[in-house]
C-alpha cells in the first residue's frame, strides 16, 4: 500500500506537468485580425486573384514589396512558396511563406516559413453569394521578443496589418469587380 506521504509527493511532483497544458495554452493566444469583403464577381476569380502574385505585388505598391524568390509572377498553388523583399517601419524584410492548404474554389491558408515574425497564419475563405462573393480573412500572428513582442503586436502591428490587409483587399475588390486584369500590368 503507498503512504499518504508518498502519494502526495507523487501528485505534488506532477501538477506542474498537469497545468503546464494549460498553462501555454494562454501562451499560445495571438492576436487574429477577421475581414469580411463583399465582391461582386465568383469565388473562382476572388480566389484565383488572392492567388496571383502579380496582384499581390500591384496591392502593395506602398511597401515597395516584390516578389525575390520561388514563385515571383502568377498564381501560386499548393505547397508553392515566394519569398517577398518589402520596406515596412522604413526597414527592408524578406518574408516566405508557403501555400498549406488549397480547396479551389473555397479557401486556401498561407503560412510564413521564414521571416521576421515567430509566427504568421492566413485563412482565405471564399462564400458565395447570389450576386457574388463573401471573401473572408483570418490574419493570426506572433511577434518576436516575448513580452516586447507583445506589447508591439498591442500597440502597433494589428494596427498596422489591419491596414495592408484593407488596403490589398480593396485593391482585389476593384480588379474582380473590373473583371479585367489590365489594372495587374
Amino acid at each position: 500500500m503507498i503512504s499518504d506521504a508518498l502519494l502526495n509527493r507523487y501528485l505534488e511532483s506532477h501538477k506542474e506537468k498537469a497545468t503546464s497544458p494549460l498553462r501555454k495554452k494562454r501562451e499560445e493566444v495571438m492576436p487574429t485580425i477577421r475581414l469580411e469583403t463583399y465582391i461582386e464577381a465568383s469565388a473562382e476569380r476572388c480566389f484565383d486573384l488572392s492567388l496571383s502574385v502579380d496582384m499581390h505585388r500591384h496591392s502593395t505598391a506602398q511597401t515597395h514589396e516584390r516578389p525575390i524568390a520561388g514563385v515571383t509572377t502568377g498564381l501560386m498553388k499548393l505547397g508553392d512558396t515566394v519569398t517577398w523583399e518589402a520596406i515596412h517601419f522604413g526597414i527592408k524584410q524578406h518574408l516566405t511563406s508557403k501555400i498549406t492548404a488549397y480547396e479551389r474554389p473555397h479557401r486556401f491558408i498561407d503560412e510564413m516559413v521564414r521571416g521576421a515574425f515567430q509566427e504568421i497564419k492566413h485563412i482565405h475563405e471564399f462564400v458565395p453569394q447570389p450576386s457574388g462573393t463573401l471573401m473572408i480573412d483570418i490574419f493570426t500572428f506572433r511577434a518576436p521578443l516575448g513580452l516586447l513582442g507583445r506589447l508591439a503586436e498591442t500597440l502597433v502591428l494589428t494596427r498596422y496589418m489591419k491596414g495592408l490587409l484593407l488596403t490589398r483587399n480593396r485593391y482585389l475588390k476593384l480588379v474582380a469587380e473590373t473583371n479585367t486584369n489590365s489594372l495587374l500590368l
